[in-house]
């Protein structure tokens, strides 16, 4: 384990858990990569829980952060009408929460993207002013025209492109489908702005698309989230604009070496949530590949590294990767190595020791199994497939219980009734709620930490 600490600069540090022993022949190392950032202005090592916990700004020095939040505009937001009015006091309470000095701005969404503060082509500059001018201009949403996503991210990564500041960071509300733009707009919006901010996404409501509102919280490297009821809309953008209040370093790379002859088989984010990273990878010079992991503040967070070296005797040994946190320069010189780790492998004629399943490894490999039986055995649901989608959440079940992810167990009850769940044996509930299916759509993602 590694560490890096500098002014201003959270101190960063890597673990990395494995079973390094390969039988004879053996060829595949699995690591989980442990990263975790404290200090460096934030809340050291204390999760953000409450305003009281966002670092305060210090006047005459400029900030570090720029937010924009999109706000649907959309004619559905009119049904019912305390949906728009909900999305307006989520934006103000949203606005209550800025750092004094954040830059920030609000766009209204249809199938246009409008700036509706400040409106001049730039971004305002926290303070008590122009927060209430912001809530002021906010009494001016009204719900009306289509939705097209993908115009509302174009014109916050302009807006936040031009603010000098070390993170950029989104919020985007919707409460329908994408329906006025073709699916490839959005997808090449989002191309565009992947690495420029991050961004969350919420869904209100039951009338949108699951998986184009996790996609573009997956490619901005953001959190998605359902707001069933636009009522916890408020206090659901307030823990949001904390958390977003809460970052101090952003643009961080997992960077992965290898000698020659390991490939890289898969990087994968594996808590808080299941992210696959392996097709984000860009070139870091000779066999070294940098994975963004968008934005930090206090946090820790869990990597799968799966690589296949070459194939060695028994007794040898060698490096399989070297893992390092990388920070580029933003002024084009030498990145800073924030932290490093090494994976390992080694063969060995001990059977025991060869066969030995890493507990974390373990444990991530079966979240990440659990997230996928989830996704399958919901569209197996859709489709009409009951005995697909039976086996499929019986399995999910049984992965919940075993790991103890007792917020996805809950979720899975509302859409099976569970017999048994160490065999996974459940049956399809005969009606589900709309709400309770997108919830565990959305949060199919969602893991625990392994237990120490």
């Amino acid at each position: 384990m590694a560490n890096f600490s500098k002014s201003n600069v959270p101190q960063f540090s890597v673990e990395v858990y494995q079973n390094e022993y390969l039988p004879e022949g053996g060829r595949e190392v699995n690591a989980i990569v442990t990263v975790t950032s404290t200090g460096g202005g934030t809340t050291g090592g204390v999760p953000l829980s409450g305003a009281a916990a966002t670092p305060t700004h210090v006047p005459g020095q400029a900030s570090k952060a720029a937010v924009v939040i999109m706000v649907d505009c959309s004619g559905s937001m009119d049904y019912p009408p305390t949906k728009m009015r909900n999305a307006r006091d989520a934006t103000a309470a949203a606005i209550d929460t800025l750092r004094d000095g954040t830059s920030f701005a609000v766009v209204g969404g249809t199938h246009v993207a409008k700036e509706v503060y400040p409106g001049n082509g730039g971004l305002a500059v926290a303070d008590a002013r122009t927060k209430a001018r912001a809530k002021e201009a906010l009494r001016a949403l009204s719900a009306g025209g289509g939705t097209a996503i993908g115009t509302w991210l174009r014109l916050t990564d302009r807006l936040l492109g031009a603010a000098d500041v070390e993170i950029r960071h989104g919020i985007l509300l919707t409460d329908g489908r994408n329906e006025h733009e073709a699916p490839e707009d959005l997808r090449a919006a989002l191309e565009s702005c992947a690495g420029r901010f991050t961004c969350d996404a919420r869904g209100v409501g039951t009338d949108w698309e699951v998986k184009e509102v996790t996609a573009i919280a997956s490619a901005l490297l953001g959190t998605a989230d359902i707001v069933a009821d636009p009522a916890g809309l408020a206090a659901d953008f307030t823990q949001m604009m904390e958390n977003a209040m809460g970052k101090e370093v952003a643009d961080v790379a997992l960077r992965l070496w290898t000698p020659v002859g390991v490939e890289i088989k898969f990087v994968k984010q594996v808590a808080p949530t299941v992210v696959d990273l392996t097709d984000r990878r860009t070139g870091a010079g000779p066999r070294a590949g940098d994975y963004p992991t968008g934005s930090w503040g206090d946090e820790s967070r869990d990597y799968h590294v799966c690589v296949q070296v070459p194939e060695a005797g028994i007794g040898q040994e060698m490096l399989a990767s070297r893992v390092s946190l990388i920070l580029p320069d933003p002024s084009g010189g030498a990145p800073q190595t924030l932290s490093q780790g090494l994976v390992r492998a080694v063969w060995t004629e001990d059977m025991v020791a060869s066969t030995s399943i890493n507990p974390q490894v373990a444990h991530y490999t079966g979240q990440a199994e659990l997230a996928q039986v989830i996704q399958q055995g919901l569209d197996a649901r859709k489709s009409g497939d009951f005995d697909g989608a039976t086996a499929k959440l019986g399995r999910a079940v049984q992965l919940a219980s075993a790991s103890g992810n007792e917020d996805t167990a809950k979720l899975l009850s509302k859409v099976v009734d569970v017999v048994d769940a160490a065999t996974g044996t459940v049956r399809l509930k005969a009606k589900v709620a709309e709400a309770d299916s997108m919830t565990l759509e959305t949060r199919s993602t969602k893991t625990v930490r392994v237990k120490k």
